[in-house]
């Protein structure tokens, strides 16, 4: 199974998601920002880069996970994924579109606005990252949910996985 994790620019919520799932990024209660700084692709794509799929990884199911900047455009750029796909050789079944946009908050909107917008990458990218750090509660649940749909297609076991919040 293909998962990938779509916000609108590919920059926060979603590289944030895509290494939870991948178990990369941990908190008890919540991870530091030094870590979340540390994320692949984190804070790193630009508007050019809407529509890209990126590979992050294979979690331990045998799952890819990628990310996605998909901008205001969500149905256009899943049917344009979905056709290269399977234009590829790949059943578009298998792929799993995950929304993160739920776990976007203030601070990271600034925050991405401060740096991919005006430049202000270094401010811009602190904000983002406390922002992220509030948000981890919600995408720690967004993950769970898809490791949860993908044990209901009988692609992983539902007992092999947990998430906890303090």
């Amino acid at each position: 199974m293909l998962i990938i994790y779509a916000c609108y620019g590919g920059a926060h919520t979603s590289p944030m998601a895509a290494a939870i799932h991948l178990g990369r990024l941990k908190g008890d209660p919540l991870p530091s920002l030094e870590d979340i700084l540390n994320i692949q692709y984190f804070d790193v794509l630009a508007t050019g880069d809407r529509g890209r799929v990126f590979p992050v990884g294979t979690d331990e199911f045998g799952n890819q996970v990628y990310i996605l900047g998909r901008g205001n455009h969500l149905q256009p750029i899943i049917q344009a994924v979905k056709s290269g796909y399977m234009l590829a050789g790949g059943d578009p079944r298998q792929i799993m579109f995950i929304n993160t946009l739920k776990g976007v908050n203030w601070p990271m909107r600034i925050g991405g606005f401060l740096s991919r917008r005006l430049g202000l990458v270094s401010l811009g990218r602190l904000v983002a990252a406390v922002g992220a750090r509030r948000a981890y509660p919600k995408l720690a649940e967004i993950v769970a949910e898809t490791k949860a749909k993908c044990a209901v297609a009988g692609r992983i076991n539902p007992a092999s996985f947990t998430f906890r919040q303090e």
